[in-house]
């Protein structure tokens, strides 16, 4: 008897456990606070970072991979040759990328041009064990370090002086002269062919000409026989070389002049000194530097949107367990893998499709009201928000929120006093 009363009593408070995590008032759910996976206005607030055995999420569904593979495969039998139509998968240029190319390497340049003078003005404090920033004078406390010893110290970070690279993060890939004739990179080549950044290379395949990364551009498209590229195009002896392709200058196909402007004058804006904005006036310096925020945040936004279009055509691949990335159809075989099961795949990655974080690592930093006021409390860490480090450090210098990262930063939220942690529920 006294067993089935401890039963049912253990089913009672079951269910009311159950009705007290689904409250509803109405139609409508009451939301709790700091219960932002439920609450549709925080749904965009970064989560906690993935453990090292954890895959990355497929952008695109699994099983809609594998429809798009049949489909694939019985286009290939119904047509074993067959001429690719549509660009780039055909060899030739997206026409109305090229311009998004070059928009995009030239806001690159601008971008870390604004940081570069920005970081001058506003600290910016980095992680010695992790790769943790804070726009900031002082670092904040919040425990989340998972670094060498991290257990030791409670998880509390060791803080330095930051930089750009910090703030704003662009993996590098491997570069390919011919991205349709010669997709993979071998683990043999891995010294031989040169890493630049993934988002300057992806710039070059849309259309940007480098004359210290030359590139072959077609002007036939290309055949698929089975499943295989093949190219029946003439090739000209300087199209033909099979030495070394990157330590002598290659002419392309297209006129180049547009593009070679547009790298002088980044170079030139780039390399220019910068003024001194510590050493003017209060009053100068706030307005210069509200300026200089506006116009580096502007080139973000713009760096960001040509980004997305790009990788609507061009493929950008990631490993689905470490950062690396590479640009073109097909992930390189260099045997390079450290993170997670490389044993059971020889040090080869897993390749999968990227997203625009893998290409431009955004770097997700706490926000701060107040760089003035004391560090951000652990305990009251539900009530902070976040955004990029690269937005946190426009915001702070000057320039106006953002509307889409306006519920990320949580700026609705008012966090309570040290002192009164124990009174808030």
């Amino acid at each position: 008897m006294q067993r089935r009363i401890a039963s049912e009593i253990c089913l009672l408070k079951r269910q009311l456990c159950r009705y007290n995590q689904n409250l509803y008032f109405g139609s409508e759910r009451i939301p709790v606070l700091g219960d932002e996976g439920d609450d549709p206005l925080y749904l965009d607030v970064p989560r906690l970072a993935r453990t090292k055995s954890e895959r990355k999420p497929y952008p695109t569904p699994m099983k809609l991979l594998i429809q798009r593979a049949k489909k694939d495969r019985e286009a290939r039998k119904a047509e074993p040759c067959r001429l690719l139509q549509d660009p780039p998968d055909n060899g030739l240029l997206v026409p109305e990328l090229v311009h998004v190319a070059h928009q995009v390497y030239w806001s690159r340049q601008s971008l870390l041009s604004g940081l570069s003078k920005l970081v001058q003005a506003v600290p910016v404090q980095s992680c010695r064990c992790c790769f943790e920033v804070h726009i900031g004078h002082v670092g904040h406390e919040i425990r989340t370090c998972t670094g060498p010893k991290s257990g030791f110290r409670s998880a509390t970070h060791v803080w330095r002086k930051g930089g750009v690279q910090d703030v704003i993060f662009f993996p590098k890939c491997f570069h390919l002269y011919d991205r349709v004739g010669k997709p993979r990179v071998g683990h043999d080549e891995k010294y031989s062919v040169p890493r630049i950044p993934a988002l300057v290379e992806l710039c070059i395949q849309a259309g940007l000409d480098l004359e210290k990364y030359p590139t072959r551009r077609r002007t036939k498209p290309v055949y698929s026989i089975e499943g295989r590229i093949v190219d029946f195009e003439l090739v000209t002896d300087k199209d033909g070389l099979e030495g070394n392709l990157y330590s002598q200058n290659v002419d392309s196909v297209v006129d180049s002049n547009f593009g070679t402007n547009i790298e002088e004058m980044t170079k030139k804006s780039f390399f220019e000194n910068p003024c001194n904005l510590l050493d003017q006036s209060n009053d100068d310096e706030g307005m210069n530097l509200r300026d200089l925020s506006i116009r580096t945040m502007d080139s973000w936004f713009e760096m960001m949107s040509g980004v997305k279009k790009m990788m609507e055509k061009y493929n950008v691949l990631t490993c689905g367990y470490c950062p690396e990335v590479q640009v073109g159809p097909k992930g390189h075989k260099v045997r390079m893998c450290k993170a997670s099961k490389h044993q059971s795949r020889n040090g080869l990655h897993a390749w999968q499709e990227a997203t625009i974080d893998d290409l431009v690592g955004p770097n997700y930093v706490w926000h701060v009201r107040d760089l003035n006021g004391p560090a951000l409390n652990n305990n009251l860490k539900r009530y902070y928000g976040k955004t990029p480090a690269m937005v946190e450090l426009c915001v702070q210098a000057g320039a106006p929120v953002p509307d889409q990262y306006r519920s990320m930063m949580r700026l609705d939220v008012v966090p309570p006093e040290r002192d009164e942690v124990d009174l808030v529920a």
